[in-house]
């Protein structure tokens, strides 16, 4: 099974419909493990554009059968090459025979960190199976005792093993003669490396010594606890002469001193500010002032404001009959950072919980390159060094949870943990306890929290995966340890993944495996990868991601600490950027230099040569220590601190921190959740049914919905998929409280019926959809891939004696943008502004209509790309480039935003003037509009004379003169610019006559260019209709309306995608002749605009609208049911169609068949 191209073991259903969409023939196939069976294949068949995927599941015998529904004969086989080869004859049961197999795609990106991969052993072994095997067996026939070639092709595919078997071997000697072990064993491994006995010989003495080394040194550390006991002889404790009830030892906090703060206050000037946290007080003193010292206790602070464009200013809010805010400024925002957090340690000093709800975080990366560490890691885990760093007044105040990550650490996990501990201790006084510890060689992740946190932690759970060498030897992987606080899941995982400059497919590669192997968290989300199973994931570790610059280059930036120009070539950064790795993941920004590859024993220089015996390796200095996060959508959770040390040289690594001010929610009680409706689109070629299932931690046990009442593949590669009430469940929580309720998450999983496997996942919050029924919408992802996108609405139904909510901590503060008239509060730090809707990215997704889009706020990589060219039939079309502004005169904040389609500029002989007062002042329309009343439609009459009116006064003033100027429409009837793309081809393809203009024109003759108000019709013939938005079609003059629908910019994106690359670039090729001399004039160019169907006037813009034109609102609701609620579709309903929605009146069938618009059908 192997040998066979066609099999693809566990690659993604992503990957098998990419491979099969790029084969492109029906009959295409391939195979590949199922992934929601367990020792399931399925087989993934191409036909009609389509993947039909079957599952292949085996039998108790072993025997494997494709499933077939019931009353199908089942065909059984041993092997799966026997049943792709019975399912290559026709009329097996399949849409089309197993024709043309599938290979892997040979740019994967999964070579080896070293020695062979999985490949080339297969292939070694391969050859020797067709080419060395028949001169064995010759040698065999002549006499000889050996195999001499089976043995050279097993050598040479174990080199690799037996570089590991020699460091193992030497590592374990080590620690065999601490304690006095015999090692004579390990003799056998001198002599030729190459020799296969040699090598059997060094995994018997591997096997031996691991064998006998525990025994030995477990009788070496009993006896030295029995001789520690004799020599200790311990006295007997001294009566207590008043016995006492025993209580039980609370962990009392350590007094915090007084800190202060120089600030300048409007109208007061220069004052000093103190935070007592043990008394609850702050203290403003200001000296030169008559008034003393005034106190503010900690329950007149109302809020905290924070301004984003002055980090080192707030404004304070103190209820009480002095309420105006006062504004103060500190001398630099780390002492306003400080300010800040020591408000909120008074504030939960004294809020009197039983459990906290807000939580500081330490996470801590390092590199230890085999060296054992300093005897104090003070500086680490105090966040001193370089980049984003504590104020001294709060840098040594304990956190409430360390999490710290080590690569190539010599140490054990007991002498380890307990150097962190010691560590904590000397400055913080606390002695902390240990969560979990997990190792994989030296690999290392410990988990500690503070005393008094340690009844709030349960289901701790740890796991690893091996990466290296095949996904088999554990020098690379990755650790994890994973527990819930109070109501809170929190994921923590260490990784350290493929070396080398060169190996980036790898180290993405390595992320996903990590993502869908570490088994961590609740078993019920076995379903979803770890960065959707908890609340927080921090992810850490070396990742190796390097820099794609010039040592010099590099060198040079660093000296100038431009680390933001460092950043583009930053290989982790690109690869986030294009979606490939660490997929909606967060860092904070950088500010510190590489942390690797120094010179041990001092920070003042980079080592960035290193040698080999196979030669000189060059190591850029780059930031391959990384910490990142992923959370929740609207939860709380800052990154207060992300830098380095700058004082600890034992490796070539610095130690990387970063710290987390993080909210938790609380453990407390019933309420039910109506899902109303659900709308997704799937990014796949199959036509399988779908359910969805539900998962949260809030659900006693996973839901699922029934199959899609509705399916629809408008765009090639994409299904739209929809759900009503009567589909989804009733999801009913365990507690009922608001407060729990706003706090948690549902997860969602998008699976078809046949295979029973993921399309998407995705997580929503309840916060936003407690109350009235509320919208939602989000994207699908699967194994880190973006695979679609889902919308609908929710409704979370609460008691009324259970909607009491409290303020959280973290709500203290909220930002806002400064204003100097008057002061606007906004939300909280903690809680994010409530998304619009529709932050796609891929064009297909525009498939939902009139859904606004908001501005995405990514990073964005300076290379900008080319527009893409549309095909129709032998003409090229410019794609129009989609861009994301602001309404025209519209505050940024408000829900006006909108998607604007730009359009290439028309010729000189079709622009109109530049002086005629336009809404808009760039070249776009809007793409999702504001819903506006039409306009009055124009008088009966002709409009040309009444346009030239207009215009010929304009033209005779700019007389001789040349204007060119984009396409543009007036705001108050955009809604009218969508017009039917596939109707303006087939009005190219009937008027093959290109319409010529005369070299010189006059004024009535310059009338007749296009309208500056296109969307209207240009002649008022007459037609006899039941519907009065119906126009004559006949080939109009060419308009300034040089749009696309958003559903054709999806399917022509689609369709450029899946057709061969080879009649694009011959088409290319002519358009790139036809325009190389500039501008084409309107007979030159085959531009379909000028020959487009006229647009629809007065259109109704719901089913409900036309129904009720025509009198015939009372079938709205049946058609509704019946699935007909979108006008976009309404087109193509039949006679048969309506019957079934229960139009049973033949006259009222024919009036709403006769009343469909033309350019509809």
């Amino acid at each position: 099974m192997a040998l066979a191209s066609w099999y693809h073991r566990d690659i993604s259903r992503v990957c098998a419909e990419d491979l099969l969409a790029r084969a492109g023939r029906d009959g295409s196939y391939l195979v590949r493990d199922s992934e929601s069976v367990p020792g399931a294949y399925a087989l993934c068949l191409l036909f009609q554009r389509h993947v039909h995927t079957y599952r292949i599941l085996p039998d108790a015998d072993g025997l494997l059968a494709v499933q077939s529904t019931q009353g199908v004969q089942v065909n059984c086989f041993r092997t799966l090459e026997d049943l792709v080869l019975g399912y290559q004859q026709p009329h097996k049961g399949l849409v089309t025979p197993l024709l043309y197999a599938v290979a892997p795609d040979t740019d994967t990106g999964d070579e080896s960190s070293g020695g062979f991969a999985a490949g080339d052993v297969i292939s070694l072994l391969n050859d020797y199976l067709f080419s060395e095997l028949p001169l064995d067996i010759e040698n065999m026939h002549k006499g000889a005792t050996t195999l001499r070639h089976l043995k050279r092709t097993l050598v040479t595919a174990c080199q690799g093993l037996n570089s590991e078997i020699d460091l193992t071997l030497a590592s374990l000697e080590t620690l065999a003669k601490v304690f006095d072990h015999p090692s004579c064993t390990l003799s056998s491994t001198k002599g030729p490396d190459m020799e296969i006995d040699n090598l059997l010989c060094k995994i018997s003495a591997l096997v031996s010594l691991l064998s006998s080394l525990e025994k030995k040194v477990l009788k070496a550390l009993q006896d030295a606890v029995t001789n520690h006991n004799l020599a200790a002889q311990p006295s007997p404790p001294p009566p207590d002469p008043t016995p006492a009830a025993v209580t039980p030892i609370r962990h009392k906090a350590r007094q915090l001193p007084v800190h202060s703060f120089q600030v300048k206050m409007v109208r007061y000037g220069r004052q000093t500010v103190s935070v007592d946290v043990d008394s609850g007080v702050l203290l403003f003193d200001r000296k030169a002032g008559s008034f003393g010292v005034e106190r503010v206790s900690h329950d007149r602070i109302v809020q905290i404001v924070k301004f984003q464009n002055s980090p080192a200013k707030v404004h304070l809010m103190v209820d009480g009959y002095r309420n105006t805010p006062r504004e103060m400024t500190f001398e630099s925002a780390q002492k306003c950072e400080s300010f800040c957090h020591l408000l909120l340690l008074m504030k939960s000093a004294h809020a009197q919980l039983d459990q906290p709800d807000l939580v500081s975080v330490f996470v801590g990366t390092w590199n230890m390159g085999g060296s054992p560490p300093p005897r104090s890691l003070q500086s680490w885990a105090t966040c001193r060094g370089l980049g984003r760093t504590p104020d001294e007044s709060t840098a040594l105040l304990p956190h409430d949870i360390y999490a710290l990550g080590t690569q190539e650490n010599p140490q054990g996990e007991r002498e380890w943990t307990e150097h962190v501990k010691a560590t904590l201790r000397s400055y913080t006084q606390v002695d902390f306890k240990l969560v979990a510890v997990q190792s994989l060689w030296n690999i290392r992740l410990a988990v500690f929290v503070k005393p008094e946190h340690e009844s709030g932690i349960s289901h701790v759970n740890t796991a690893s995966v091996k990466t290296g060498l095949g996904n088999t030897l554990g020098n690379k992987g990755a650790v994890g340890v994973s527990f819930l606080f109070n109501g809170t899941s929190f994921g923590f995982v260490n990784c350290h993944l493929t070396s080398g400059s060169d190996k980036v497919l790898r180290r993405n590669q390595n992320f996903v495996d990590i993502l869908r192997l570490l088994s961590l968290g609740d078993k019920q989300l076995s379903g979803f990868d770890i960065s959707l199973r908890f609340t927080h994931l921090f992810w850490c570790g070396d990742l190796n991601y390097r820099l794609d610059l010039d040592v010099q280059d590099i060198l040079k930036h660093v000296s100038k600490r431009e680390f933001e120009e460092l950043m583009c070539a930053d290989q982790l950064t690109r690869e986030r950027h294009k979606r490939k790795a660490f997929f909606n993941f967060k860092e904070e920004k950088i500010a510190f230099p590489p942390t690797y590859r120094y010179e041990r024993g001092s920070r003042d220089c980079y080592l960035w040569q290193k040698y080999k015996t196979s030669g000189v390796r060059v190591n850029v200095p780059s930031w391959c220590d990384r910490i990142l996060w992923k959370s929740y959508p609207e939860t709380h959770i800052i990154c207060s601190a992300y830098g380095c040390t700058d004082d600890i040289f034992t490796s070539d690594h610095s130690p990387v921190f970063a710290t987390f001010q993080v909210g938790v929610i609380l453990s407390l009680e019933r309420a039910w959740i109506e899902l109303e409706a659900i709308d997704v689109i799937v990014k796949t070629a199959s036509k399988a049914k779908f359910f969805i299932e539900f998962h949260s931690s809030c659900l006693e046990e996973t839901q699922r919905s029934t199959e899609n009442n509705s399916q629809s593949c408008d765009v090639p590669g994409f299904l739209k998929l929809g759900w009503t009430s009567k589909q989804l469940p009733k999801l009913f929580p365990v507690l009922s409280d608001m407060e729990y309720l706003q706090d948690q998450h549902l997860l969602l999983s998008v699976k078809s019926c046949d295979g029973f496997e993921s399309y998407g996942e995705c997580c929503v919050s309840l916060r936003s959809l407690t109350g009235a029924s509320q919208k939602f919408e989000t994207f699908l992802s699967h194994r880190g891939e973006e695979m679609g996108s889902i919308r609908g609405r929710v409704r979370v139904h609460v008691p009324k004696d259970r909607r009491a909510t409290r303020h959280k901590i973290y709500e203290l503060f909220c930002f806002e943008k400064e204003d100097k008239d008057m002061l606007t509060c906004c939300r909280p730090t903690g809680v994010p502004a409530k998304p619009t809707p529709s932050s796609y990215t891929n064009p297909a997704y525009f498939i939902f209509e009139g859904v606004s889009v908001p501005p995405r706020v990514e990073e964005r990589l300076p290379h900008r790309r080319d527009p893409q060219v549309i095909w129709s039939g032998n003409e090229a079309l410019q794609l129009p480039k989609v861009s994301v502004r602001h309404g025209f005169n519209r505050r940024s904040c408000r829900r006006s935003d909108f998607t604007e389609i730009e359009i290439p500029a028309l010729p000189p002989q079709c622009a109109p003037t530049s002086d005629f007062q336009i809404p808009q002042t760039s070249s776009s329309y809007q793409l999702f509009p504001v819903q506006s009343p039409a306009p009055a439609p124009p008088p009966s009459g002709n409009p040309i004379p009444q346009y030239q009116e207009q215009t010929s006064p304009l033209r005779d003033r700019h007389q001789g003169k040349t204007h060119v100027q984009d396409s543009v429409q007036p705001e108050s009837n955009v809604r009218n610019l969508y017009m039917n793309h596939s109707e303006m081809i087939k009005e190219t393809a009937r008027h093959d006559k290109p319409l010529l203009l005369p070299s010189k024109t006059n004024a009535v003759q310059a009338s007749k260019t296009p309208s500056a108000l296109p969307y209207t019709s240009s002649h008022s013939a007459h037609r006899h209709s039941s519907a009065s938005w119906i126009v004559d079609k006949r080939p109009p003059a060419p308009t300034g309306d040089n749009s696309l629908t958003a559903l054709q910019i999806a399917k022509s994106l689609s369709e450029v995608d899946f057709f061969p690359s080879v009649e694009r670039g011959q088409s290319a090729t002519r358009q790139r002749m036809t325009c190389r001399n500039g501008p084409l004039k309107q007979a030159d160019r085959g531009y379909s605009w000028e020959k487009e169907a006229s647009v629809l006037k007065c259109a109704p813009e719901t089913v409900q609208e036309l129904l009720s034109t025509l009198g015939l609102q009372k079938y709205t609701l049946g058609l509704s049911l019946s699935g007909w609620d979108d006008l976009d579709y309404f087109s193509g309903i039949t006679e048969e169609d309506l019957c079934a929605a229960g139009v049973t009146n033949p006259s009222h069938r024919r009036r709403i068949l006769e009343s469909l618009p033309r350019n509809w059908t």
